[in-house]
């Protein structure tokens, strides 16, 4: 059975497989000085330019660390109310750094300039937590994705308010294939300070990896790495992997294809009685609203989530493995039971 639930749900490519098998043929020093990593790290400073690489095992220890370098415990972090940090880390942010989390309600997930300026009424204020950083996921978690135009609208503002911007990227490559541009005109072009770059949703069995473009958040981002339980002792095994991503643009493929998958899904129901797709379908995630009967015997074939349990919403995820036959069997799953 083939799930709609997450990307997360999706096994290893075979390539990143092939990866770890070699970075397992003999034995490498540890923490970061093996050969892996540096030939992973040589390819990010390809691609991305001057950038400090730090790589972790999950999304929630690439954020942790990458707003630790940020900020300061009586500062805050001001990111959108369905931001993964605020709603799906269980507090690590907070409990990790002691600073703020600052939510601000966005109707397509995207921040804005116009939604932030009021909480700089804040700034100067020793009764308050200052806004540090802009906290933005690219894609967003309502599979939204910024334009180069609002990235850097968004990122001048906070650089002209003395702020960072921190992207999660769990999902960055989707966000990138579906732009249609490089990585680093998506990213440090734009004016990002710091990211993380995703892998386990797009291939890779474990990691991330911390991309850190501003200097004067490079000194101490090691110290966090190690303080946050982020640094591998055998850290070639993630390292290797993003070096398989990133060759021969296996990363911009998969992500390619996940985003294809979603746009099929969302045009076979599109036109099916009493079918609404709620957000728009810029990467991997469909956001609909079905009929409440059809949910529960859908969901018995192809495992998915609610999105909104209030309007019945439902969140369909495609993976870098999803094939057209599986999204076309699903479609006339849901058409036979409405």
């Amino acid at each position: 059975m083939k799930s709609f639930a997450s990307d997360n749900y999706s096994g290893i490519h075979p390539e990143i497989f092939e990866a770890l098998q070699q970075a397992n043929s003999k034995h490498q020093i540890s923490y970061g000085d093996d050969e892996f990593t540096g030939e992973a790290n040589r390819i990010f400073e390809n691609i991305f330019g001057k950038v400090t690489v730090l790589y972790t095992f999950n999304g929630t220890g690439a954020n942790v660390t990458c707003l630790k370098c940020c900020t300061l415990p009586f500062q805050a972090v001001v990111c959108s109310e369905y931001a993964h940090i605020i709603s799906d880390e269980c507090g690590a942010p907070t409990q990790q750094i002691g600073a703020s989390l600052l939510p601000l309600k966005t109707p397509d997930g995207k921040l804005t300039p116009e939604l932030i300026k009021p909480l700089l009424n804040r700034v100067g204020n020793v009764h308050n937590t200052q806004p540090k950083v802009i906290s933005i996921s690219q894609s967003t978690e309502l599979g939204t994705v910024y334009s180069l135009d609002e990235l850097k609208t968004l990122c001048d503002f906070a650089h002209d308010n003395s702020m960072y911007v921190h992207l999660d990227g769990a999902r960055i490559s989707n966000a990138v294939a579906s732009l249609g541009v490089s990585l680093k005109a998506a990213t440090v072009d734009c004016g990002v300070d710091i990211m993380s770059f995703g892998g386990t949703k797009n291939g890779l069995m474990i990691g991330e990896a911390v991309l850190i473009f501003n200097d004067e958040l490079k000194a101490n981002a090691p110290y966090f790495h190690k303080q946050t339980a982020q640094l591998f002792s055998k850290n070639r095994f993630i390292a290797a992997q993003f070096t398989a991503l990133l060759t021969n643009d296996l990363w911009l493929r998969l992500a390619t294809h996940s985003n294809k998958m979603a746009q099929l899904l969302a045009n076979g129901v599109s036109n099916l009685p009493d079918v609404q797709i709620t957000r728009s379908v810029d990467a991997n995630a469909v956001f609909v609203i079905i009929p409440v009967q059809t949910i529960q015997p859908l969901r018995n074939q192809y495992p998915f989530y609610e999105w909104d349990a209030k309007t019945h919403e439902q969140r369909w995820m495609c993976s870098f493995d999803t094939t057209e036959e599986e999204v076309k069997a699903f479609v006339n799953t849901l058409k036979a039971l409405l």
